[in-house]
């Protein structure tokens, strides 16, 4: 129920004469009213919901402005239907961070015990967060920039610099699928090539391992000789870049038409992809996951990847791991999630989302741990080592250490190409939602620029795939994996928490929680549990603050090969101007707003500079689904006489057809009346 302002002017003077009558006209109109509305309900339920969700865009700004943000000339498309939506979120956080840097950090960080402080981010961090991103995306119906600019300008930066670093990871995070590719063909023949150390390509290689038996100083196993020789022709350091690998340049540019071909339609050809490429990798992983666990030493891996070692609980460094996971592999600030949201329907229920996708992100974490480490085990066993000798993190777990057990494994080819296969779909998933925040970001902030000169959406995508591509190539030269490193570190990496804090404090401290909660509400019917507006105001502020601060304390210069090789200072230097790609947009379009907003001085224009542009209506308390409007035309209405309006239920099918049902008859009466009168 609501209070709405009418007018009442005139309306006095004419009630006075038509006394019996007038009531008489008035039951006729209400009659006639409820017949025309039963059709109407049975007919045109669809075309009234389209007309009310075109009422709520226009009321909330979406075909607005003459700032250049939309100017309505194409209607956003949405998801098809829940599922697509859920399973390209799934597919987005399940990645290959899941397959190498969760093992890594959970046996690094104590093991067993890790798991605490991993769920207890999760729960107050990582879910609490991804459902703030999702209904950011979906309420605002924009990509990280117009989402930030409309809750609080001051802090579009943050989504200026989201778009920045994703585009950066975008860049070299197809260079892995590439390799993907590569060792994907290399996978169909008889003997894998990385089965033996071979004297057309070994250099220091060493493969005669047994019981007792101690590779000599220098050597390298059969795999990472080939990772180095083979698909990397590896130079000394990132001096000595070298020239391009062929190989590797045709790869990688067959993952960025994977990547264009998958989303040249935006959400309709994307959300088609997501059924095989986010269901498959399970079909997959409980292939690999039941083969690990038949391996012989499998016991062993288990052991080292559960057996919990308390005592380093009480270092910090290791709740910093459980955070960073966290945020790395859920999505969170990389900007993907508000952009996939955007194309949901107003009124889809992101609670359940939210839920779906961070358990399973969770679960198949757990799963691919021990598929890793499961696999280490028969490697150790095998080589007469400790697993401390052979784990490994990041690409050198999935291209230097597992394919040792590959190569041991009966049908050696079959499971390698399942493998790798495997990586490829992983990958791609990721690279999508990557790939789709920037197209989504450039389509809000620029969409007359973009329906003058490009005019198609298959046009702006392959120009975001085709400068991705040529940025990415320093990857794929000889000195390329030093880049790659290198760019990993400082344009994610370093940046990460820094963005993250400042996309909090706008959304929930400057914006505020409570309006998030009732945006919430507005689309969901419901508000969040006092447990998400809790971790909103406090927990998660203070914790990323935390991390935040813990890891400029604790930064230390990237090295590559566990230190063997150290960076040069001009190519840190480097690092630090790409990791200021992503830091500086935020003092410095901080500083545009605050310049641009009204006001006589500094104190004015900072206040203005922190108002959301969305505006709450004084009545019910509404934004988009105010759709009256008086509601919208501002106090002055509330000067007026009010006249208290009730709004009921709409009618479901039955009621309707009473209605209709009884309007004929009396119809049929009237008529048999009027018959005889003539008669």
């Amino acid at each position: 129920m609501c209070q709405v302002p009418v007018s009442t002017e005139g309306k006095e003077e004419s009630s006075g004469h038509e006394g019996e009558g007038g009531e008489t006209r008035e039951l006729l109109e209400v009659s006639t009213h409820a017949s025309t509305a039963a059709k109407d309900h049975l007919e045109g339920d669809k075309k009234q919901e389209e007309e009310e969700a075109l009422l709520r865009e226009k009321r909330h700004g979406h075909q607005e402005d003459n700032d250049g943000m939309y100017d309505g000339t194409e209607a956003r498309q949405t998801w098809a239907n829940k599922a697509q939506f859920v399973l390209a979120c799934i597919g987005y956080a399940v990645g290959l961070g899941n397959l190498w840097r969760f093992p890594y950090l959970c046996y690094k960080s104590g093991g067993g015990a890790f798991l605490i402080p991993y769920f207890l981010m999760l729960f107050l961090c990582g879910i609490p967060l991804l459902l703030m991103e999702l209904t950011l995306g979906q309420y605002t119906r924009r990509g990280p920039i117009g989402a930030m600019e409309k809750i609080c300008p001051l802090f579009k930066g943050a989504g200026v610099g989201t778009v920045i670093m994703s585009f950066l990871l975008g860049t070299y995070y197809n260079v892995i699928i590439a390799w993907a590719i590569f060792y994907l063909f290399q996978s169909f023949t008889i003997d894998l090539p990385w089965r033996n150390c071979n004297t057309t390509w070994a250099v220091d290689c060493f493969d005669d391992y047994g019981f007792n038996v101690t590779a000599p100083n220098g050597t390298k196993s059969a795999t990472e000789e080939f990772f180095d020789e083979v698909v990397l022709q590896k130079s000394s350091g990132i001096e000595e870049m070298g020239t391009m690998r062929l190989e590797l340049v045709l790869a990688l540019l067959g993952a960025w038409a994977l990547v264009y071909f998958s989303l040249w339609k935006s959400v309709k050809s994307s959300g088609k992809v997501v059924y095989v490429t986010a269901t498959l990798p399970y079909l997959l992983i409980g292939a690999f996951l039941w083969r690990a666990l038949t391996l012989p030493g499998a016991n062993k891996g288990l052991q080292y990847f559960f057996s919990p070692r308390w005592e380093l609980l009480g270092t910090a460094e290791v709740w910093v791991n459980a955070a960073a996971q966290n945020f790395n592999s859920i999505g969170i600030a990389f900007g993907s999630l508000i952009a996939f949201s955007s194309y949901n329907k107003f009124n889809n229920n992101i609670v359940l989302d939210t839920w779906a996708i961070s358990l399973t992100n969770s679960f198949t974490s757990l799963l691919s741990g021990m598929i890793v480490f499961s696999t280490l085990g028969n490697i150790a066993l095998e080589q007469g080592k400790e697993i401390d000798d052979v784990v490994a993190q990041g690409p050198g777990l999935v291209f230097m250490v597992y394919p040792q057990a590959l190569a041991k494994m009966p049908y050696a080819s079959l499971w390698a190409i399942l493998f790798f296969f495997m990586l490829l779909i992983l990958g791609l998933d990721s690279q999508f939602a990557t790939v789709e925040v920037i197209i989504t970001s450039l389509q809000d902030g620029f969409p007359r620029w973009i329906q003058k000169y490009l005019r198609r959406h298959e046009v702006l995508v392959l120009v975001v795939c085709f400068i991705s591509f040529l940025i990415g190539l320093p990857n794929v030269m000889q000195g390329g994996i030093y880049f790659f490193q290198l760019i990993d570190y400082y344009a994610a990496a370093v940046s990460l928490m820094y963005l993250a804090f400042f996309e909090v404090v706008g959304v929930v401290w400057v914006y505020g929680a409570g309006r998030l909660a009732r945006n919430l509400r507005e689309m969901t019917g419901k508000l969040p549990s006092l447990y998400f507006r809790f971790c909103w105001y406090a927990a998660a502020p203070v914790l990323i603050f935390a991390i935040w601060i813990f890891s400029i304390v604790d930064y230390k210069e990237p090295t590559y090969n566990k230190g063997e090789y150290k960076y040069p200072g001009w190519a840190i230097g480097i690092g630090w101007i790409i990791a200021c790609c992503s830091i500086l947009p935020i003092p410095i379009f901080a500083v545009i707003a605050i310049i641009k907003a009204k006001g006589s001085n500094i104190w004015e224009k900072m206040r203005n500079s922190i108002r959301s542009q969305i505006e709450e209506c004084p009545c019910c308390g509404r934004t988009t689904n105010c759709l009256d409007e008086a509601h919208n035309a501002g106090e002055e209405y509330l000067d007026r006489q009010v006249k208290l309006v009730v709004y009921n239920p709409p009618m479901v099918n039955g009621d309707a057809k009473t209605v209709q049902a009884t309007a004929e008859r009396k119809e049929e009466t009237e008529n048999k009346e009027k018959e005889k009168n003539v008669a």
